[in-house]
């Protein structure tokens, strides 16, 4: 019997600031804008909503829907590793109210992302870890009930952080995974560029948890020239991410995608990719797209 290949969605990279901060383009313009993109899906983010009432989110769903595409992943960034035992308790309860959009808007199956906060200089790694885990736990029995997936990234950090995410590094990554109990409601959103930021290596972080993969980010990173990865400690403190960081088209930077998407492959995979790009032109965009159209044929046999 063949394998179901992925599907393939799209995120707006380069609008996130001029939807979810400057207003000055709506979720609703982003979606018309994307059917000229070879996309089966939209990812959203939770920036992008200006009200999170069923009315205006069942327009959002109406608009995805009618542009042909499907809404696979809810991006949320909760910092359940804040020092303040009441900011946790926030995070926790806004990343409950997410869990509702991404059903009403995704429906059954749908990836809701969750984060493990932010690496807080107070925090010591038991502290974090434990922060981390309680907040995803937290959450885990409304995602059963309501049929939502929580996706675990490996992530750098969300572009309004100060601080880097608390399991950027492989190797914390994979012990707070340890410590979350295996569930059809619980994996890995997966981003290989993350991986290489953290110093790591992304297939080896990927054949450590490919079991786990629910869905993927599929994007590329580059250095500015004479640039080196330590650099980016000079970030920390700082809100965003470092300037010595950017994203190019897909397949054409420093991750190694042939034995990425083979990993993949023999491991069963059939989820969503989604490609994060455009920060140089909506060409680019689609010239990633073409890249993953082009893989998944390839090494799905599609």
């Amino acid at each position: 019997m063949s394998q179901t290949p992925p599907r393939i969605s799209a995120f707006p990279k380069c609008y996130l600031d001029d939807i979810s901060q400057a207003r000055s383009m709506s979720v609703f313009d982003w979606i018309e804008q994307a059917r000229q993109l070879d996309a089966d899906g939209l990812e959203m983010y939770e920036g992008f909503f200006t009200s999170l009432e069923d009315t205006y989110l069942n327009e959002v769903g109406s608009a995805i829907r009618q542009a042909g595409f499907a809404m696979p992943m809810l991006c949320c960034s909760p910092d359940f590793t804040h020092p303040e035992a009441s900011e946790r308790e926030r995070a926790v309860e806004y990343q409950k109210s997410m869990i509702r959009v991404a059903r009403l808007l995704g429906g059954e199956g749908v990836v809701c992302r969750v984060l493990s906060g932010q690496r807080w200089p107070s925090l010591t790694r038991e502290q974090g870890l434990e922060y981390a885990r309680d907040g995803i736990v937290a959450c885990l029995p409304l995602a059963q009930e309501l049929g939502v997936v929580l996706g675990l990234e490996n992530h750098y950090k969300d572009g309004y952080w100060l601080y880097a995410e608390f399991a950027q590094k492989m190797d914390v990554f994979l012990d707070l995974l340890k410590m979350i109990p295996e569930s059809d409601h619980f994996g890995v959103q997966f981003d290989p560029s993350n991986a290489v930021v953290a110093g790591d290596d992304p297939v080896e972080l990927l054949r450590q948890v490919v079991s786990r993969v629910v869905s993927m980010h599929a994007s590329d990173r580059f250095l500015v020239p004479g640039a080196k990865l330590e650099d980016l400690a000079q970030a920390e403190g700082s809100a965003g991410y470092s300037a010595i960081l950017q994203h190019g088209v897909t397949g054409k930077g420093i991750n190694d995608y042939a034995s990425i998407f083979s990993l993949l492959h023999q491991a069963g995979y059939s989820g969503w990719i989604s490609i994060e790009d455009g920060m140089n032109g909506m060409d680019e965009m689609a010239e990633s797209l073409a890249f993953l159209r082009a893989s998944v044929k390839h090494y799905w046999k599609c």
